[in-house]
């Protein structure tokens, strides 16, 4: 009798908390490991996980290789503690990165210092006050509509859920579609985000990061990742610079992406690190699905399949 097919997932942006990870270094030697190689490869970064100030923490250029690395401990515990392995992972945006370093393609110290240049890359890469980002609540393709008609920048950033889908670009031009959106009875809640990600604002992010994409080595896939630009599995090592640089002016196309993982017969989706962001959309998207989070020390020590 075959075992379960499991997806593993890693959050992105916004689910990171001060403490995170920090009981499941303390309990699990594989977790332990992942900390001891985050402050050797960006001294300092253990300490600001561990308490604070949550301010700092929440910068991009912090918040992006601290979540790598407590959604990779988390990984790694769930993996010596359990013996199980995933057959194939996804990451929302930055999560990729994550989900890379778990299917043995990216080395973690490689993956920790990409994503602190990536951060302080797309910090850099729009001026305060120019961009924005939405969230939408209603009929996607109105969402696509409404943005393919306005003359300034905007896009679908993230196509989160079935009826939720964040917008972002120029402020102008957000703001613009949102108030379309809205006469069209749409829900619309701004975010407040430091820089407007995932639309060709981003280019100047994305040409700064080609050349460590390029000269990073990227080894044979244990399993498949499915990539967020083409919401489809990918094993070619060589393809991925690629999509990671795409991805970072690319729109994010999880409700596509959590379907694929459906479609290569995924049963239970697991999701690795703090938070349930998620484990909540694939709900939304697949109501029926088997959901589990692994992003503390409990959840970890009463891990059921």
């Amino acid at each position: 009798m075959s075992g379960p097919r499991i997806a593993a997932l890693f959050p992105g942006q916004n689910s990171h908390s001060v403490g995170m990870g920090v009981d499941l270094a303390r309990e699990f030697e594989a977790a332990e490991e992942v900390y001891a190689a985050k402050e050797g490869v960006i001294p300092g970064l253990r300490q600001l996980v561990e308490v604070g100030p949550f301010d700092e923490l929440t910068l991009t250029a912090n918040q992006q290789p601290a979540l790598v690395a407590a959604s990779v401990a988390a990984y790694r515990a769930w993996r010596s503690h359990t013996g199980l392995t995933p057959v194939v992972a996804a990451g929302h945006s930055l999560g990729e990165y994550s989900a890379l370093v778990a299917a043995g393609v990216l080395d973690l110290d490689a993956a920790l210092r990409l994503t602190r240049r990536r951060g302080e890359l797309m910090q850099a890469a729009v001026p305060a006050g120019v961009g924005a980002m939405s969230a939408i609540m209603g009929n996607p393709a109105a969402v696509q509509e409404v943005c393919a008609a306005q003359g300034g920048t905007v896009q679908p950033a993230n196509f989160n859920a079935p009826t939720q889908t964040v917008i972002s670009g120029e402020k102008a031009a957000v703001d613009a579609a949102a108030a379309e959106l809205k006469a069209r009875g749409l829900k619309v809640i701004p975010l407040k985000v430091s820089a407007p990600f995932h639309c060709p604002l981003m280019a100047p992010a994305a040409e700064g990061l080609r050349p460590d994409l390029q000269a990073t080595h990227y080894g044979p896939y244990a399993f498949p990742v499915v990539a967020n630009v083409d919401a489809a599995p990918n094993e070619d090592p060589a393809r991925t610079a690629d999509l990671l640089e795409r991805q970072i002016t690319g729109s994010v196309r999880w409700v596509e992406t959590v379907h694929a993982l459906a479609d290569l017969g995924v049963d239970v989706f697991i999701e690795f690190g703090p938070g349930t962001v998620l484990t909540g959309l694939v709900k939304r998207i697949l109501p029926d699905a088997r959901t589990l989070n692994v992003g503390t020390a409990e959840q970890l020590k009463n891990f059921q399949l």
